[in-house]
Protein backbone atom coordinates (compact mmCIF):
# COMPACT_ATOMS: atom_id res chain seq x y z
CA UNK A 1 0.00 0.00 0.00
CA UNK A 2 2.58 2.36 1.11
CA UNK A 3 4.62 1.54 -2.60
CA UNK A 4 0.95 2.62 -4.41
CA UNK A 5 0.78 5.51 -2.64
CA UNK A 6 4.34 6.86 -2.84
CA UNK A 7 3.24 6.11 -6.93
CA UNK A 8 0.51 8.06 -6.28
CA UNK A 9 2.18 11.16 -5.21
CA UNK A 10 5.22 11.18 -7.39
CA UNK A 11 2.34 11.45 -10.77
CA UNK A 12 1.01 13.93 -8.44
CA UNK A 13 3.32 16.07 -8.11
CA UNK A 14 4.71 15.43 -11.94
CA UNK A 15 1.24 16.69 -12.81
CA UNK A 16 1.39 19.89 -10.86
CA UNK A 17 4.74 20.41 -12.34
CA UNK A 18 3.83 20.23 -15.78
CA UNK A 19 0.46 22.40 -15.12
CA UNK A 20 2.69 25.11 -13.89
CA UNK A 21 5.15 24.77 -16.63
CA UNK A 22 1.94 25.03 -19.06
CA UNK A 23 0.81 28.12 -16.68
CA UNK A 24 3.85 29.80 -16.69
CA UNK A 25 4.28 29.40 -20.87
CA UNK A 26 0.20 30.67 -21.30
CA UNK A 27 1.25 34.05 -18.74
CA UNK A 28 4.56 34.66 -21.04
CA UNK A 29 2.71 34.12 -24.37
CA UNK A 30 -0.12 36.11 -22.56
CA UNK A 31 1.61 38.47 -21.71
CA UNK A 32 3.33 39.25 -25.51
CA UNK A 33 -0.23 38.81 -27.10
CA UNK A 34 -1.26 41.90 -24.79
CA UNK A 35 1.78 43.74 -24.95
CA UNK A 36 2.23 43.65 -28.98
CA UNK A 37 -1.64 43.90 -29.78
CA UNK A 38 -1.88 47.15 -27.51
CA UNK A 39 1.05 48.54 -28.99
CA UNK A 40 -0.42 47.80 -32.46
CA UNK A 41 -3.36 49.54 -31.78
CA UNK A 42 -2.30 52.55 -29.81
CA UNK A 43 -0.19 53.44 -32.84
CA UNK A 44 -2.56 52.19 -35.48
CA UNK A 45 -5.03 54.74 -34.12
CA UNK A 46 -2.39 57.74 -33.12
CA UNK A 47 -2.57 57.78 -29.87
CA UNK A 48 1.29 57.12 -29.91
CA UNK A 49 2.30 58.57 -32.81
CA UNK A 50 4.35 55.85 -34.63
CA UNK A 51 7.29 58.13 -36.11
CA UNK A 52 8.33 58.39 -32.21
CA UNK A 53 6.74 54.84 -31.13
CA UNK A 54 7.17 52.79 -33.91
CA UNK A 55 5.01 49.96 -33.97
CA UNK A 56 5.08 45.45 -34.05
CA UNK A 57 3.75 45.60 -37.99
CA UNK A 58 6.61 48.37 -38.84
CA UNK A 59 9.11 46.50 -36.75
CA UNK A 60 8.64 43.43 -39.03
CA UNK A 61 8.50 45.36 -42.04
CA UNK A 62 11.86 46.92 -41.29
CA UNK A 63 13.23 43.60 -40.08
CA UNK A 64 12.22 41.79 -43.35
CA UNK A 65 13.73 44.48 -45.59
CA UNK A 66 16.94 43.78 -43.66
CA UNK A 67 17.18 40.44 -44.20
CA UNK A 68 16.08 40.41 -47.52
CA UNK A 69 18.45 43.39 -49.14
CA UNK A 70 20.85 43.67 -46.05
CA UNK A 71 21.77 47.33 -44.17
CA UNK A 72 23.74 50.37 -45.35
CA UNK A 73 26.70 47.56 -43.94
CA UNK A 74 26.42 44.13 -45.94
CA UNK A 75 24.21 41.71 -45.27
CA UNK A 76 22.39 41.44 -41.90
CA UNK A 77 23.36 38.10 -40.98
CA UNK A 78 26.46 39.46 -41.25
CA UNK A 79 25.84 42.24 -38.76
CA UNK A 80 24.86 39.61 -36.59
CA UNK A 81 27.84 37.21 -36.74
CA UNK A 82 30.68 39.95 -36.52
CA UNK A 83 28.35 41.04 -32.95
CA UNK A 84 28.13 37.48 -32.00
CA UNK A 85 31.47 36.76 -32.95
CA UNK A 86 33.01 40.06 -30.51
CA UNK A 87 30.55 39.07 -27.50
CA UNK A 88 32.00 35.33 -27.55
CA UNK A 89 35.34 36.08 -27.73
CA UNK A 90 34.87 39.21 -24.68
CA UNK A 91 33.31 36.26 -23.28
CA UNK A 92 36.01 33.96 -23.08
CA UNK A 93 38.41 36.12 -22.35
CA UNK A 94 36.58 37.77 -19.84
CA UNK A 95 35.79 34.75 -18.00
CA UNK A 96 39.15 32.83 -18.14
CA UNK A 97 40.63 36.23 -16.63
CA UNK A 98 38.09 36.08 -13.82
CA UNK A 99 38.46 33.13 -12.57
CA UNK A 100 41.96 33.41 -12.91
CA UNK A 101 42.23 36.63 -10.67
CA UNK A 102 39.62 35.56 -8.76
CA UNK A 103 41.22 32.50 -7.42
CA UNK A 104 44.57 33.94 -7.04
CA UNK A 105 43.21 37.17 -4.68
CA UNK A 106 41.18 34.81 -2.90
CA UNK A 107 44.25 32.57 -2.51
CA UNK A 108 46.49 35.50 -1.76
CA UNK A 109 44.94 37.91 0.80
CA UNK A 110 48.52 39.93 0.11
CA UNK A 111 47.83 40.16 -3.54
CA UNK A 112 44.11 41.14 -2.48
CA UNK A 113 45.07 44.08 -0.32
CA UNK A 114 47.13 45.40 -3.05
CA UNK A 115 44.64 45.25 -6.30
CA UNK A 116 41.87 45.62 -4.57
CA UNK A 117 41.16 49.16 -4.44
CA UNK A 118 42.21 49.58 -8.23
CA UNK A 119 40.05 46.55 -9.19
CA UNK A 120 37.26 48.60 -7.61
CA UNK A 121 38.36 52.14 -8.97
CA UNK A 122 38.57 50.38 -12.78
CA UNK A 123 34.91 48.84 -12.05
CA UNK A 124 33.42 52.10 -10.57
CA UNK A 125 34.52 53.64 -14.69
CA UNK A 126 31.30 54.09 -16.75
CA UNK A 127 31.81 51.54 -20.01
CA UNK A 128 31.53 54.05 -22.11
CA UNK A 129 34.52 55.91 -21.13
CA UNK A 130 36.17 52.42 -21.24
CA UNK A 131 35.17 51.86 -24.42
CA UNK A 132 35.66 55.06 -25.70
CA UNK A 133 39.51 54.50 -24.93
CA UNK A 134 39.21 51.39 -26.54
CA UNK A 135 38.59 52.81 -29.54
CA UNK A 136 41.14 55.35 -29.50
CA UNK A 137 43.97 52.58 -28.47
CA UNK A 138 42.38 49.96 -30.86
CA UNK A 139 40.55 51.81 -33.77
CA UNK A 140 37.13 50.37 -35.32
CA UNK A 141 38.06 47.10 -35.81
CA UNK A 142 37.11 43.56 -33.41
CA UNK A 143 39.59 44.22 -30.76
CA UNK A 144 38.30 46.87 -29.24
CA UNK A 145 34.89 45.56 -29.36
CA UNK A 146 36.56 41.69 -27.46
CA UNK A 147 38.31 43.78 -25.04
CA UNK A 148 35.25 46.17 -23.56
CA UNK A 149 32.68 43.02 -23.48
CA UNK A 150 36.01 41.10 -21.83
CA UNK A 151 35.87 44.38 -19.50
CA UNK A 152 32.48 43.77 -18.48
CA UNK A 153 32.61 40.23 -18.16
CA UNK A 154 36.29 40.27 -16.19
CA UNK A 155 33.98 41.91 -13.00
CA UNK A 156 30.83 39.60 -12.90
CA UNK A 157 32.82 36.23 -13.23
CA UNK A 158 35.64 37.99 -10.91
CA UNK A 159 33.43 38.87 -7.94
CA UNK A 160 31.50 35.87 -8.21
CA UNK A 161 34.80 33.67 -7.92
CA UNK A 162 36.34 35.67 -5.32
CA UNK A 163 33.67 35.00 -3.25
CA UNK A 164 33.71 31.20 -3.71
CA UNK A 165 37.06 30.72 -3.31
CA UNK A 166 36.51 32.70 0.33
CA UNK A 167 33.31 30.60 1.21
CA UNK A 168 35.71 27.62 0.43
CA UNK A 169 35.24 25.16 3.71
CA UNK A 170 38.49 25.69 5.84
CA UNK A 171 38.59 22.23 7.12
CA UNK A 172 38.58 20.75 3.50
CA UNK A 173 41.96 22.88 2.41
CA UNK A 174 43.26 22.06 6.11
CA UNK A 175 42.74 18.28 5.61
CA UNK A 176 44.50 18.28 2.41
CA UNK A 177 47.24 20.17 3.40
CA UNK A 178 47.65 17.47 6.77
CA UNK A 179 47.44 14.87 3.80
CA UNK A 180 50.30 16.11 2.43
CA UNK A 181 49.24 18.29 -0.70
CA UNK A 182 51.00 21.33 -1.74
CA UNK A 183 49.51 24.85 -2.14
CA UNK A 184 48.69 23.96 -5.99
CA UNK A 185 47.16 21.02 -5.51
CA UNK A 186 44.86 22.23 -2.84
CA UNK A 187 43.77 25.15 -5.15
CA UNK A 188 43.39 22.36 -8.18
CA UNK A 189 41.84 19.85 -6.25
CA UNK A 190 39.96 21.60 -3.64
CA UNK A 191 39.59 25.50 -3.63
CA UNK A 192 38.66 25.12 -7.23
CA UNK A 193 35.99 22.71 -7.59
CA UNK A 194 34.19 24.21 -4.30
CA UNK A 195 34.30 27.41 -6.14
CA UNK A 196 32.83 25.89 -9.22
CA UNK A 197 29.35 26.67 -8.35
CA UNK A 198 29.68 30.39 -7.86
CA UNK A 199 31.71 30.82 -11.24
CA UNK A 200 29.26 28.74 -13.16
CA UNK A 201 26.14 30.84 -11.39
CA UNK A 202 28.07 34.18 -12.97
CA UNK A 203 28.18 32.87 -16.46
CA UNK A 204 24.62 33.19 -17.92
CA UNK A 205 24.51 36.79 -16.57
CA UNK A 206 28.12 36.97 -18.10
CA UNK A 207 27.20 36.45 -21.19
CA UNK A 208 24.47 39.42 -21.02
CA UNK A 209 27.29 41.38 -20.41
CA UNK A 210 29.43 40.45 -23.15
CA UNK A 211 26.31 41.41 -25.67
CA UNK A 212 26.19 44.56 -23.94
CA UNK A 213 29.94 45.37 -24.23
CA UNK A 214 30.40 44.33 -28.25
CA UNK A 215 26.68 46.61 -28.63
CA UNK A 216 28.19 49.86 -26.48
CA UNK A 217 31.88 49.23 -28.61
CA UNK A 218 29.98 49.02 -31.78
CA UNK A 219 27.87 51.94 -31.02
CA UNK A 220 31.31 54.12 -29.95
CA UNK A 221 32.50 53.18 -33.42
CA UNK A 222 32.37 50.26 -35.58
CA UNK A 223 32.69 48.95 -39.15
CA UNK A 224 29.78 46.72 -38.86
CA UNK A 225 27.78 45.66 -36.16
CA UNK A 226 24.33 45.26 -34.87
CA UNK A 227 25.41 48.84 -32.88
CA UNK A 228 26.21 50.20 -35.39
CA UNK A 229 22.78 49.14 -37.00
CA UNK A 230 20.96 50.53 -34.25
CA UNK A 231 23.33 54.18 -34.34
CA UNK A 232 22.39 54.64 -37.96
CA UNK A 233 18.77 53.94 -37.54
CA UNK A 234 18.61 56.60 -34.48
CA UNK A 235 20.90 59.11 -36.80
CA UNK A 236 17.94 58.55 -39.78
CA UNK A 237 15.36 58.68 -36.92
CA UNK A 238 13.91 55.17 -37.32
CA UNK A 239 12.36 54.22 -34.75
CA UNK A 240 11.44 50.51 -36.26
CA UNK A 241 14.60 50.03 -36.77
CA UNK A 242 16.11 50.80 -33.76
CA UNK A 243 13.47 48.74 -31.96
CA UNK A 244 13.89 45.51 -34.93
CA UNK A 245 17.62 44.96 -34.02
CA UNK A 246 17.09 45.42 -30.23
CA UNK A 247 14.57 42.55 -30.57
CA UNK A 248 17.07 40.47 -32.70
CA UNK A 249 19.75 41.36 -29.53
CA UNK A 250 17.14 40.06 -27.05
CA UNK A 251 16.26 37.02 -28.98
CA UNK A 252 20.40 36.35 -28.91
CA UNK A 253 20.79 37.10 -25.48
CA UNK A 254 17.34 34.48 -24.92
CA UNK A 255 18.78 31.76 -27.02
CA UNK A 256 22.66 32.16 -25.69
Amino acid sequence: MSGAREIDLAQLAKARAVRYRRTVLAGRVGTLVFIVGAWQLLTAYKILDPFFAGSPLGIVERLAYWFANGTAYGSFWYQILVTMEESILGFIVGTLAGVVFGVLLGEIPLLSDILTPYIKMINALPRIVLGSIFVIWLGLGLPSKVLLAAVLVFFVVFFNAYQGVKSVDRNLVNHARILGASRLEVVRHVVVPSATSWIIASLHVALGFSIIGAIVGEFLGAQHGLGLVISTAQNNFDTNGVFGAMLVIGLIAITA
